[in-house]
């Protein structure tokens, strides 16, 4: 891990990022929950501030119905909406793990497309994302509050 640190931590001359993240999943909070679902989901992610409203991310974590998944998106905080300290935005991408039904692709349609709003907190170097994941009704999942800790490399 400290290897991909260093790595991420010193981009190459003209690379395309203004700063690179480890993103941290930590916890998930299920509204109005139909059953029990698993609140810890460890994992981990990167990203990458490609300009101060637009980042890529990618990550791995272990989700809610103690399945792996995977993620890569966007995430759009528009100029309007930062108040120092604090952002608010949208993410959208694919995610793999969770039973998207006829919307899905893959081995059993486990992978698909999501959009979710997006709470950003930024304290120099360290950050929170609170994630507003809509419901997944295949796999009988609520609305979920996801967290992520945030640490800016560069």
């Amino acid at each position: 891990m400290a290897a991909v640190a260093a790595a991420v931590s010193k981009p190459a001359a003209g690379a395309p990022c203004l700063g690179w993240w480890a993103d941290v999943m930590i916890a998930s909070h299920h509204i109005h929950p139909y059953r029990q679902f698993d609140d810890f989901n460890p994992g981990l992610g990167f990203e990458c501030s490609v300009t101060p409203q637009w980042a890529v991310s990618v990550g791995y974590f272990r989700n809610s119905l103690d399945r792996p998944s995977f993620y890569a998106g966007a995430l759009y905080t528009p100029q309007f909406a930062h108040w120092g300290w604090f952002r608010l935005g949208a993410m959208g991408g694919i995610i793999s793990g969770y039973n998207f039904g006829r919307f899905g692709v893959g081995a059993n349609g486990r992978t698909g497309l999501v959009a979710a709003p997006t709470a950003i907190a930024q304290f120099g170097r360290f950050g929170l994302n609170v994630i507003l994941v809509p419901p997944i009704p295949d796999d009988n999942l609520p609305f979920t509050l996801g967290f992520q800790a945030r640490y800016r490399f560069k």
